[in-house]
């Protein structure tokens, strides 16, 4: 079994008992060690594999040569350029769904930042009430230009 072809399965399993696809990718990086970019070209390299119905290569034999034709006839030419067409919509697809896959994760990281940073940033003001009573509700964009106005003046 090739390392893609075991990521394969691993990613599909997660994802089949609830786990969202980008965590899974994120999920065997850690394990494997690996850049999350690696698992996931590894998953879709499998998936590519799988969808032409290929056999997975090992690395441990060589695969077969075509054998060169001599001559190219109008068929051939057409078939060729389909061939060619319908592997560019396949990469656009791959590019979308990791695209989707990345933007999902950036949503998450997001969404979990923002959960965990009100609690925070609450705790944060009520500490600066208690040191300076004076400071009043300052904060955003307009907190840290006066506090840099404040820091050239000291």
């Amino acid at each position: 079994m090739t390392k893609a072809q075991q990521t394969y399965e691993r990613v599909h399993a997660l994802v089949e008992s609830g786990t969202q696809k980008a965590a899974a990718f994120k999920q065997l990086a850690e394990e494997y060690g690996q850049p999350v970019d690696s698992v996931r070209g590894a998953y879709y390299g499998h998936k590519r594999v799988l969808e032409r119905g290929d056999e997975p290569s090992t690395g441990s034999r060589p695969s077969p040569r075509r054998s060169r034709k001599r001559e190219t006839t109008t068929e051939d030419a057409v078939a060729s350029a389909v061939a060619t067409l319908r592997s560019a919509i396949d990469s656009i697809e791959i590019e979308l769904e990791t695209a989707r896959d990345r933007a999902n994760e950036a949503q998450a990281e997001y969404e979990a930042m923002q959960a965990a940073s009100t609690g925070r940033i609450e705790q944060i003001r009520a500490k600066i009430a208690v040191l300076d009573p004076e400071a009043g509700e300052v904060s955003g964009a307009a907190g840290k230009a006066e506090a840099r106005k404040e820091a050239k003046g000291s």
